[in-house]
């Protein structure tokens, strides 16, 4: 009995070595502890991020979403396409709006012209790219007799490619925005790659 608690003891404790041992490494491989001379560090915020990205220890969270940097990852309050369609489409209540699926489905809505006609509206996302092929609209008709006899079809209508384009056009009235406050903010900036200290 005392052999298999003095090996459960030593077991535990070569346990707690290793662990000890991985956290000590990484933290060391982190260069936390890097020495650094104060009087090369700029004291500008500004500056040392600069510095920071021409030395290629950094990066800017404005890049993750470019093509050819390991993935695309945005918000749907950064997408332009997303927050056009949703400005294009206020008039309409939504029924479903979901940014991971890339779809948004409007309600049934009539105008007050014709009381048993109903329009739905799709809007798919291809692409977060501001082009001709990146949204897909589709308008489906439901009309509806007196005993709620209804028949829905899929229409193929100038109403398709009107709301298709007022979204592309302001998909692209909000990017021009976005870019010109973030060069207003930050300026151009532009990262030149250094060669590595041997």
């Amino acid at each position: 009995m005392s052999y298999l608690k003095k090996y459960t003891m030593n077991y535990s404790k070569l346990i707690n070595f290793i662990t000890l041992l991985i956290i000590i490494l990484g933290i060391n491989s982190c260069g936390i502890y890097r020495k650094t001379d104060a009087t090369k560090t700029p004291v500008n915020a500004k500056e040392r991020v600069k510095k920071n990205m021409e030395e290629g220890r950094g990066f800017r969270i404005k890049n993750l979403g470019k093509i050819g940097q390991g993935g695309e990852f945005q918000f749907a309050s950064s997408n332009e396409l997303w927050r056009a369609s949703i400005e294009i489409l206020d008039f309409v209540p939504l029924v479903n709006a979901d940014y991971g699926g890339g779809i948004i489905i409007t309600d049934w809505y009539n105008s007050e012209e014709n009381e048993k006609e109903y329009i739905k509206i799709t809007v798919n996302f291809l692409t977060n790219e501001i082009r001709s092929d990146a949204i897909k609209v589709n308008i489906h008709k439901k009309i509806c007799e007196i005993n709620n006899n209804c028949k829905i079809n899929l229409v193929k209508s100038e109403l398709n490619n009107d709301i298709k384009l007022a979204i592309l056009k302001k998909a692209a009235l909000i990017k021009t925005k976005d870019l010109e406050k973030i060069r207003e903010e930050e300026g151009e900036v532009r990262v030149v790659p250094t060669k590595k200290k041997n």
